[in-house]
């Protein structure tokens, strides 16, 4: 719903609410002078009138709900409760219950739009306009009116309205909107920005690459607003109990306002149905049905403004009950940002040699290792001298230079190929075995940086309560270990194929003994760890920003490239889990309490109203909590 709808709504019944109390008031301190002289009607007048205009949403819900079989809601519960205090002539108390009610709902809306507009703020990313360069002259248009490969001026302190390649100007772009990372990043010729990012002092020239609807800006507000449709296990929960507690609660209104009378002749039909009134009114189940989904939507708004994108609020339960964290290695706890270290050749081999037929091998292929071996070549390669290039999956690459068949990739490869090879004692980096026409001709070491905070977040995880904490890699067995050692982590897995990894997962998930409360996380890239991600019970995508892929695999995307944002996002999940969790036990607590005093005839309809009432705003404003 649009917010400026709710608010909207919430002006227009600002003015009935305002009426129907004082109304309320009017007939509540002359009720007595007035039920006691000829001009009583002045006393239905008055509090009929506040019955009404205050109620007259729920009433109207009550019958239209009736007429297509959905009888047993909050509604019809506030109706039956009412009338029937009506019935009994007590207007004061029929008038406070829908006035009350009233009053409840507005601090409602006023909640949900004030935790909708922390989210519209929060993502306040889309741009107004866009300065379109066209023949010289720059015009002020809608983002949705440029085209891929138009330019764009985005000048000083504006926002990027859309995705594309910085081809002019120098700058520091503010990214903590889509990031929530504070630290300006800074772009030149060449560089990819995004839409929703506020530029510094520099003007910039921008190749569009993408229009609109498919920008950055877009899918996040998209994936935003759909994460509030995916209810969270205690969200079905909380409906199912609603659907058979209504009635039930009827029922028992029934048995109270009828069999005593029955069986005890002393008993007072009225009075009894009095107190079935109370238990009506004190049993309309608001504050479960309000501040539930309400604590979810403020627990998903706190974490997109962290940069932190959660699909749904069953993956934020999910995350709060996290017992396994499985990492990928390259990108995600290593930077993925990989150089040459060494060149090694072998059989008569020269250096220059070896890098130049890897470089051209690897010249189609995006993997970091393969843009690191072309960096550390740093020559122009014919592309028309490569032919037959295939990769291959797990392994490495095949292809023809020069007419040469030349074989770049890890030990797998060449035990494949069945190429006799040296075993090669590497310390640090990875190994690129080249072979050249079948003759093994020598290998390249690339290093990989581990990120900055990889150390402290897995520490973080461990102090969160989080059992295992386990590294899956296609890397070397080698590398693999080094590096869960120096992180501490608790396991490694090495040398496994996307199918390798994916079966590793079924297995950890195989041999948990609770599955419902323990979860396995998969934290990797999102592009090339797609099938595992999928398959763990939270797929983690990190550095997620602008990727589409990403966006679309993952259940979790951390739009920075920081592992410590999961910690940020567990945090999160288990105190939005924490907040829903008070809100049920506050208002089963004090209802089931209110049940007993109405039953007893203790607690009168003004104390089930203040009650309800109640307790409903002190579960909507601690669920609003879930926002901070």
């Amino acid at each position: 719903m649009d917010c400026r709808t709710c608010v909207n709504k919430k002006e227009f019944r600002n003015p009935f609410i305002v009426a129907s109390g004082v109304l309320l008031a009017i007939g509540v301190i002359f009720n007595e002078p007035l039920h006691r002289t000829s001009h009583a009607v002045v006393e239905y007048l008055v509090l009929l009138s506040a019955y009404f205009l205050s109620g007259w949403k729920v009433l109207k819900s009550a019958f239209k709900n009736l007429f297509r079989g959905r009888i047993f809601d909050e509604n019809f519960l506030m109706t039956i409760a009412t009338l029937g205090a009506l019935a009994i002539h007590q207007l004061p108390e029929a008038a406070a219950v829908m006035t009350f009610y009233a009053v409840g709902e507005y601090f409602q809306e006023r909640a949900v739009n004030r935790s909708r507009r922390s989210i519209a703020a929060l993502l306040d990313l889309r741009p107004d306009y866009a300065n379109l360069k066209l023949d010289g002259e720059i015009k002020k248009v809608r983002p949705e009116e440029v085209e891929v490969g138009q330019l764009i001026v985005v000048k000083p302190g504006e926002k990027v309205p859309l995705d594309g390649e910085v081809v002019e100007g120098i700058s520091f772009v503010d990214t903590s909107a889509l990031t929530g990372e504070s630290v300006p990043r800074k772009v030149e010729k060449g560089d990819q920005i995004l839409a929703g990012m506020i530029n510094g002092q520099g003007l910039l020239i921008i190749k569009v690459t993408k229009p609109f609807e498919q920008s950055s800006v877009a899918r996040i507000l998209e994936l935003v607003q759909n994460a509030a449709e995916r209810k969270a296990p205690t969200e079905q929960l909380i409906t199912t109990f609603s659907r058979y507690y209504t009635p039930a609660v009827v029922l028992g209104a029934l048995v109270v306002a009828f069999l005593p009378p029955l069986i005890f002749p002393e008993a007072s039909l009225k009075e009894w149905v009095y107190r079935a009134l109370v238990l009506l009114v004190i049993s309309c189940p608001c504050a479960l049905v309000v501040s539930v989904p309400l604590s979810y939507f403020g627990g998903l708004g706190g974490a997109s403004r962290r940069g932190i994108l959660v699909k749904g609020a069953s993956f934020l339960e999910a995350l709060a009950r996290l017992h396994t964290v499985v990492f990928d290695k390259t990108g995600t706890l290593t930077r993925g940002v990989f150089r040459v270290t060494k060149v090694v050749p072998y059989n008569g081999f020269r250096e220059e040699e070896v890098l130049a037929a890897a470089a051209s091998a690897e010249v189609y292929s995006t993997h970091p290792i393969a843009q690191s071996i072309r960096e550390a070549y740093g020559k122009e390669i014919p592309l028309e001298e490569v032919k037959d290039f295939q990769e291959i999956p797990g392994h490495g690459i095949s292809a023809v230079v020069e007419g040469r068949r030349v074989l770049a990739g890890n030990d797998r490869l060449l035990h494949r190929e069945g190429i006799p090879h040296e075993i090669c004692n590497i310390e640090e980096g990875t190994g690129i075995h080249v072979v050249l026409d079948g003759v093994y001709a020598g290998y390249i070491i690339i290093s990989d940086e581990i990120r900055p905070d990889a150390k402290e977040a897995i520490f973080k995880l461990k102090e969160l309560g989080v059992q295992r904490i386990i590294l899956l890699t296609g890397d070397q067995e080698r590398v693999a270990r080094l590096v869960a050692q120096k992180l501490g982590l608790d396991a490694y897995f090495a040398e496994l194929l996307p199918e390798g990894k994916v079966k590793k997962v079924e297995e950890l998930q195989a041999a948990l003994l609770n599955p419902d409360k323990q979860k396995i996380a998969f934290v990797g890239d999102g592009l090339n760890d797609a099938p595992v991600i999928m398959r763990a019970d939270v797929g983690v995508a990190m550095g997620g920003l602008g990727s589409d892929a990403t966006l679309q695999a993952a259940d979790v995307v951390l739009m920075e490239d920081a592992p410590s944002k999961l910690v940020t996002a567990i945090t999160i999940a288990r105190w939005t889990i924490r907040i829903v969790r008070q809100n049920i036990i506050l208002a089963l607590g004090v209802k089931a309490l209110f049940f007993v005093l109405g039953t007893l005839g203790v607690a009168t309809i003004w104390e089930a109203v203040f009650a309800d009432v109640g307790i409903t705003l002190v579960a909507i404003f601690n669920a609003t909590r879930a926002l901070k």
